[in-house]
């Protein structure tokens, strides 16, 4: 489980593709591979990946064939910048929400508006995730964990302060580009009984 702050942006430093999956490295900042160990869990974009192997603060993962048709991991080449956090641990602060680390699908950005001391995002999501996005509620987007400020079809906002901007690979972003998605757990799990059990109407 994450909890969707994120801890520090790593660099890819090289990637080894091979048909259906591929293995890279990132350099990570030298805090975040304090006790960390081979098999650990640790958020890439909001995708939950083992580590498989550790080396002068160099962290490897590998990627299978259902994580790069789901998430953006993909799209990486060396130099990318991604979004970490370390898996939480019982005792830790939540100060975003609870996050499983798996990816649902991923949504690109349709239009970006700034302001003196903000952004606002919007993100376009294929038409079968939209009924889980609520206004107010919680959604990860590249493992951060946001709250969505407004949504009109298949197309919702969210704000960002400049803490956010500052600490996440967000900032980076533009126009066209695409983010890995996960939205909250409970609220897919209630949407989708409520599918199983025939109640449609009350979803849509």
């Amino acid at each position: 489980m994450f909890t969707g702050i994120i801890q520090g942006i790593a660099i890819v430093s090289s990637i080894k593709k091979k048909y259906q999956f591929f293995t890279y490295n990132m350099k990570f900042p030298n805090y975040l591979t304090l006790n960390l160990n081979i098999g650990a869990s640790v958020s890439n974009n909001g995708c939950c990946l083992t580590v498989t192997k550790i080396h002068n603060h160099h962290v490897y993962f590998d990627v299978i064939q259902e994580t790069l048709i789901k998430t953006n991991l993909s799209l990486l080449s060396v130099g990318s910048k991604i979004n970490v956090e370390r898996s939480l641990k019982f005792g830790d602060e939540v100060g975003g929400h609870l996050l499983t680390g798996h990816i649902i699908g991923t949504a690109k950005i349709c239009n970006i508006i700034h302001t003196n001391n903000n952004r606002k995002i919007f993100f376009q999501v294929q038409d079968v995730w939209k009924k889980y996005i609520f206004l107010k509620g919680f959604i990860a987007i590249d493992g951060i964990s946001l709250t969505v400020s407004d949504i009109k079809n298949n197309i919702f906002c969210v704000c960002f302060i400049p803490e956010t901007l500052c600490n996440t690979n967000i900032s980076m972003k533009v126009i066209g580009d695409i983010v890995n998605i996960e939205v909250d757990y409970y609220t897919q799990i209630i949407i989708d009984r409520l599918e199983k059990l025939n109640f449609n109407h009350i979803i849509h």
